[in-house]
């Protein structure tokens, strides 16, 4: 092996050790929030995950499990070293692509470089690469077992192998590994689809190598085509031919009456049959480009077939199995992600436009007993047409969503966008906030981790004074622009030296970062930030500031004529680049000894009585619960429902049978009751004063006239004739079941009074309502607070809070109560059951997330104290209190919300030095926070609305406990901040 080819292995694996060990330092040792806990869950049991699922990814990461040694508690761990290690791979493919664009803008050929080239490109290699290794982005994604650590791996391997394509003289070797990427394209198919998105770009590599004339059209053509096999694989292949297999599976079974399975084995047999033929003709006819295409497509399939996994899994009914594409017809809709719904690309309606026609398009089929049934029709809104407009931007009717453009745009109630405000929104809010403001965060650095946090720039850095609060974030990250500066330097360097490949470098670029913006087209605000999104992006400028070590090392050269070492040189001029992003970004991504994302969905379920039913909300109120009982095994007797899929005939399907310790659900409705297309909505005619629940499930299970109502689409649909439901209660069976606690015997009712919200019902809350008739006390029905607030009717007054959850009991609250705690049971919970590990420690990292679940523990701290305090138990009180600032100490999570609210109970219970420092640090905290906001004229959002209101509430408590000259202290900077509006609350 030449010299320079041994050095460049050499220094590559070097750069993946940088990085394998920097991200095994730093990983999480237990699921994080959001997806991971889902996608550990189902890795560990090969289930099936959200559409449009990751087979490969599933199937290796559950060989990582292996390394458990069946330590369940180590599972998370070894699957998350699994995403440090794909990583560490992404780093290894990076330096060689920056090394073998580095030889192509030598000019170097097949010549072996000088020592000085070799310094440069070794430099170049490894300075891009640990800038990208080190970039926030990245890091985020490379301590977590998501899609994203693998999906990186696949786009840098693909473009690497492309670049080593573009070298090979042979062209038999050329067709090789021309289909060795092909199977790795297939193969990302089961991981991510971002890989695809390279294509286009990566089609230059193809015409710049096979023809010699090189012009601007024939760029565009070359990159057209590449687009073009992008829509052939994204668009026909993953959905189109299991859609056409699906096509003639009815028609076979529904048409001509053959069995099930007909017409996917007809479709195989002649799609393969057509395949292996086209293979051998090409062959035989010595076509080669023809049969190099169809060895390619072969080779996708081959890595496609991964997907066989999704519906195998699903067929064997596995605990999770969302969506349950268990046949071809729910198959094809998982993989198009039909749930998530439609977004607008080239034509839509603006956010104002109406609804004027609903058009029935085509029919949705599921397996029914003998033949594929139609159960409701597509419906395609017509808008319009005067408010509909080319590539829409602002688009969303959801009410959030229009506050949010009408804000954006400066729009009235009422008022319709323009095409300007169109585009205008897509260039500051898609490109700009959701886009560029990232781009910024990789490489010129980061104000904050909390929500929408602008990026630092150097002016803002120099002319801008920060409140300690906003210095002391761990995510306050600044970079001083420098590594936004190397690339902007390796832009020009490698545009002036080297057309052809900068062409390459900028396509990749725009195509896995503005490119795909603009195709996602993301309403306005998404659940949590999405810069994972566009790492690919940030991958491809990581190659730019590696190249900046050429530019530099030319510029050194310049100076001193024959200098050999003018790249290393460079390197070392750029090396503490990737130094300071790895200081700054340490402290943010260290998530080692952090366990709050589980023990949180610990205490949810310690929350809940034997053989309970729990209802939870969205991602992280769902997910660890997932990871625990399906990982770690705890208390997997409790039936976690999430609300949300509650809408859809599968899910309820899936309650029906048992899984784990927990004994399946009884509903009084049968599936054809609740079946797709069936009582989807059901609207609320106000017919009756009141009716009996139960004798509304009988009247709709038997498909009674009297609820029907007539429907110009569907003829006619059924109604909810009462907005109040009545459920009678057994007290002799209450007793025997002795579920209500002796504080709250007074509080018992002999029947329920359910008031529903709205104009109509949906699905998942008529299964509710069943379950909670049919169930008839007999198990534990518990709800966390987002479910509490999101179900479509008011329960409020009739459930107890036993921890974090709260429990369903024949009761009434009183008028003049807030809620209802057994404090008995929630004490012993808190203080026996309920976990909190690493929270106190002020050496972890604990971001937005984990904050939003500490003041969520922090405010149910606070209520069982109060109730503790009403009955007055102050002993108990002060334990809990105690326990709070003991568990979420300052140092470690910063006084919030909730802690402010904690104060006038720590009076009470006689903590004054406890209760003034949190006074004292939040006040000053919240006189900072407001005065940055005034200086920099930044619009109010929730930090600075809780530095406000925290200020008018310490002031008169301050008063009422005698603290006279702190309460004149705050009223003055009050005064001193809003004027007038100090003195009106000074009044008050």
């Amino acid at each position: 092996m030449p010299k320079y080819a041994r050095l460049n292995n050499m220094m590559g694996w070097t750069a993946f050790l940088i990085a394998f060990v920097t991200y095994l330092l730093t990983i999480e040792e237990t699921a994080s929030f959001w997806d991971p806990g889902e996608f550990i869950a189902v890795a560990y049991k090969l289930q099936v995950p959200h559409p449009p699922g990751a087979p490969l990814f599933l199937l290796i990461y559950r060989m990582f499990s292996f390394f458990s040694f069946g330590d369940p508690l180590s599972i998370a761990y070894w699957m998350n070293a699994g995403s440090a290690l794909f990583s560490a791979f992404t780093i290894l493919f990076l330096f060689w692509t920056i090394t073998l664009l580095g030889r192509k803008l030598l000019s170097l050929g097949d010549a072996e470089p000088t020592k000085a080239q070799t310094f440069e490109l070794m430099g170049a290699g490894l300075i891009g690469a640990l800038a990208y290794t080190f970039s926030d982005s990245f890091w985020f994604s490379a301590v977590e077992a998501e899609v994203y650590a693998m999906s990186s791996f696949f786009t840098a391997i693909v473009i690497w192998a492309f670049l080593k394509w573009d070298v090979i003289k042979d062209p038999r070797a050329e067709n090789q590994y021309m289909i060795f990427i092909a199977y790795l394209v297939g193969l990302s198919i089961g991981v991510h689809l971002l890989n695809l998105v390279t294509l286009p770009a990566l089609a230059l590599v193809v015409y710049f190598k096979k023809y010699k004339n090189h012009n601007i059209k024939g760029g565009l053509i070359a990159f057209l085509l590449g687009g073009v096999a992008l829509v052939i694989i994204n668009n026909i292949i993953i959905p189109g031919l299991p859609s056409i297999a699906g096509t003639m599976e009815i028609f076979f079974v529904n048409s001509l009456g053959l069995p099930f399975g007909a017409g996917i084995v007809c479709f195989s047999a002649i799609f393969l049959g057509g395949l292996i033929y086209a293979l051998i003709y090409s062959q035989k006819q010595r076509k080669v480009v023809l049969n190099t295409v169809l060895v390619c497509l072969t080779f996708i399939l081959i890595g496609y077939g991964s997907y066989a996994l999704i519906v195998i899994r699903a067929n064997a009914e596995p605990v999770i199995n969302e969506n349950d594409p268990k046949d071809i017809i729910s198959f094809v809709s998982y993989l198009k992600r039909e749930q998530y719904g439609y977004r607008p690309l080239m034509h839509g309606q603006y956010f104002t436009a109406e609804v004027v026609d609903q058009v029935e398009g085509a029919p949705i089929y599921a397996k029914g007993e003998e033949k594929y049934e139609i159960v409701d029709y597509q419906l395609e809104n017509v808008y319009d047409p005067e408010k509909t407009t080319i590539l829409p931007r602002v688009y969303s009717t959801q009410p959030r969503h229009q506050q949010i453009y009408q804000s954006k745009l400066g729009l009235r109630d009422g008022e319709d966008p323009t095409f300007f405000d169109n585009i205008y929104f897509m260039l500051d809010h898609q490109l700009g906030h959701m886009y560029w403001r990232y781009f910024m965060w990789n490489f010129s650095g980061r104000e904050s981790d909390f929500s929408d946090a602008p990026f630092l720039s150097l002016w803002t850095t120099f002319s801008t004074d920060f409140p300690e609060y906003i210095k002391n974030n761990k995510g306050h990250n600044n970079y001083l622009m420098l590594p936004l500066i190397l690339g902007l330097i390796g832009i020009f360097f490698q545009a002036k030296h080297d057309p052809k490949s900068f062409w390459l470098t900028l396509m990749l670029f725009l195509m896995m970062g503005v490119v795909l913006v603009l195709y996602l087209n993301s309403p306005p605000v998404e659940p949590r930030e999405r810069d994972y999104i566009y790492v690919g992006s940030f991958y491809a400028f990581a190659i730019w500031i590696g190249f900046s070590v050429m530019a530099i090392s030319r510029q050194l050269g310049r100076m001193k004529k024959g200098m050999v070492l003018t790249g290393l040189f460079a390197t070392l001029i750029a090396l503490p680049v990737p130094l300071l992003m790895a200081g700054e970004n340490w402290n943010d991504h260290d998530r080692s000894n952090r366990y709050f994302s589980v023990d949180a969905a610990r205490n949810f379920l310690a929350s809940c009585a034997p053989n309970a039913i729990l209802f939870t909300g969205g991602d992280n109120d769902t997910f660890p619960l997932w990871y625990v009982q399906e990982v770690e095994g705890f208390r997997t007797d409790v039936r976690v429902i999430v609300l949300s899929y509650f809408d859809t005939d599968w899910y309820v399907k899936q309650m029906t049978r048992p899984v784990n310790e927990s004994a399946a659900l009884d509903f009084s409705l049968q599936y054809d009751n609740f079946k797709k297309g069936t009582n989807d909505v059901l609207y609320v005619t106000d017919r009756l004063n009141s009716l009996s629940l139960p004798d509304y499930l009988t009247l709709l299970k038997s498909d009674s006239e009297l609820l029907k109502l007539s429907s110009s689409r569907s003829g006619s649909i059924n109604t909810v004739p009462s907005r109040t439901l009545t459920m009678s209660i057994d007290q002799e069976k209450i007793e025997n079941l002795n579920i209500v606690p002796e504080q709250f015997r007074d509080l018992r009712i002999p029947d329920i009074n359910i008031r529903l919200k709205g104009n109509y019902v949906t699905k998942g809350n008529l299964m509710l309502l069943d379950l909670i008739a049919t169930n008839n006390w007999e198990r534990p029905i518990y709800f966390n607070n987002t479910s509490l607030a999101t179900i479509g009717f008011d329960i409020s007054d009739h459930v107890v809070m036993e921890g974090l959850t709260y429990r369903l009991l024949p009761i009434q609250k009183p008028d003049n109560q807030e809620e209802l705690i057994n404090t008995d049971l929630a004490y012993t919970n808190v203080t026996e059951n309920f976990a909190f590990r690493g929270m106190n420690d002020p050496d972890n990292y604990f971001d937005d997330e984990f904050r939003r679940f500490t003041s969520n523990h922090r405010s149910v701290l606070n209520s069982l104290t109060i109730a503790l305090i009403d009955e007055g138990d102050l002993q108990r009180a002060e334990d809990i209190m105690r326990l709070s600032l003991e568990k979420f100490p300052h140092g470690a999570i910063p006084y919030d919300l909730a802690s402010g609210q904690a104060v006038p109970l720590l009076f009470e219970l006689g903590m004054d030095d406890e209760a003034m420092h949190i006074v004292d640090e939040m006040s000053v905290r919240s006189v900072e926070m407001l005065e940055f906001y005034e200086e920099t004229g930044r619009a109010m959002d929730r930090e600075a609305s809780i530095s406000m209101e925290m200020l008018r509430y310490f002031i008169p408590l301050l008063r009422e406990q005698g603290f006279e000259d702190k309460a004149d202290q705050l009223q003055g900077e009050f005064e001193r901040l809003f004027g007038s509006m100090g003195q009106r609350l000074q009044r008050r």
